[in-house]
């Protein structure tokens, strides 16, 4: 069995699963509701069982593979991940820091658009997708850092990936755009050398 595949998805308060005939698997929480077609050869099953520590009933979404085949066992786990991550995404939601660091860079929202100045002769724009919100905040003496918020892992982070790609950080000031707690590995510049 796959190790991550056989646990069960337990499922907090508020959040309901419904698997239909077709095999797509919809998550509905207190943020929002997900959807997810699942190969037709996982079975998804939604039940309950015993909590250890408490003895109570949890419910909770029950994936199963049919053979021991490597596509099985491949799919078998992954499905398992991306319900448990819908789960959460419906329940807590996810939220990603990214920070501008450079003279003069500067980040504000307009609506949908994130407007940005990263040190080109022009301004930078990205068109967020509806589920993705962000907020720009520049604390005096301060880089600015956009805050995305989404229920959507894998949305919110393509998006986080596409906002890091318009600016690299580069090895050398550390400049660009960064996670936050991301660590850029520097190197030394030029050094001036006898002749």
């Amino acid at each position: 069995m796959s190790r991550i595949g056989k646990l069960p998805v337990n499922l907090p308060a508020g959040v309901t699963v419904e698997v239909a005939a077709d095999n797509t698997v919809s998550v509905k929480g207190p943020l929002g509701t997900l959807s997810l077609k699942v190969d037709s050869d996982i079975t998804v099953t939604v039940g309950s069982h015993k909590d250890p520590h408490t003895e109570k009933d949890i419910p909770a979404v029950f994936v199963t593979r049919p053979t021991n085949q490597p596509r099985h066992r491949s799919l078998h786990g992954l499905y398992r991940a991306l319900i448990n991550n819908m789960v959460i995404g419906v329940s807590k939601g996810y939220e990603i820091k990214q920070e501008l660091v450079g003279v003069g860079y500067k980040a504000e929202v307009k609506g949908q658009v994130l407007e940005m100045s990263l040190g080109y002769s022009h301004d930078t724009y990205l068109m967020l997708p509806p589920e993705v919100t962000a907020t720009a905040v520049t604390e005096k003496k301060g880089n600015p850092i956009v805050t995305l918020k989404s229920i959507d892992k894998q949305l919110i982070g393509q998006v986080a990936a596409k906002l890091r790609s318009l600016r690299k950080p580069e090895p050398y000031k550390g400049k660009g755009i960064k996670f936050v707690g991301e660590q850029i590995r520097r190197k030394a510049g030029k050094s001036a050398g006898a002749k």
